[in-house]
């Protein structure tokens, strides 16, 4: 191979590079993101690898939701209507959850519609829409725990 292909062979994987670290930091969950998945990101050399990351992510961020949540309903476990409401709650905000990504993604053929990138766009924004609740939970544990 002359020098020449290898230079052009090497700014064509540089600008591949380029856009989808542009695509990434442009991503709505980005900002948010932890250090296993910058660090997953940083290693991965595909879309498919990309999208592995952002699928363990958001399996982190609702792994993380669960444990909260089990501390939250342990904490109520001595009010059976705290509770109940409790539960009410999270299964409305895993209604939403589903209905909130249906919107932001429409297509009924979603990987015809928006491409090999999807899915890491949407676990992304699952892992976002998880730590925002997480947060929520947090605040009812404070409250219940009379520690506003």
């Amino acid at each position: 191979m002359s020098r020449r292909i290898k230079i052009l062979c090497s700014a064509r994987r540089l600008r591949r590079d380029l856009l989808l670290l542009l695509v990434i930091a442009s991503s709505p969950a980005f900002a948010q993101s932890s250090a296993s998945l910058r660090a997953c990101n940083q290693n991965a050399r595909s879309q498919a690898e990309l999208n592995a990351c952002a699928n363990e992510e958001a399996t982190r961020a609702e792994r993380d939701l669960h444990r909260v949540y089990t501390r939250l309903l342990a904490q109520a476990s001595s009010q059976p209507e705290a509770v109940e409401k409790i539960k009410a709650a999270e299964k409305a905000w895993l209604s939403y959850r589903d209905a909130y990504l249906e919107a932001m993604y429409p297509a009924a053929d979603k990987q015809a519609e928006y491409g090999t990138i999807y899915p890491m766009e949407a676990n992304l924004l699952r892992a976002k829409l998880a730590r925002q609740h997480i947060f929520d939970l947090k605040e009812m544990l404070r409250h219940d725990d009379g520690s506003k």
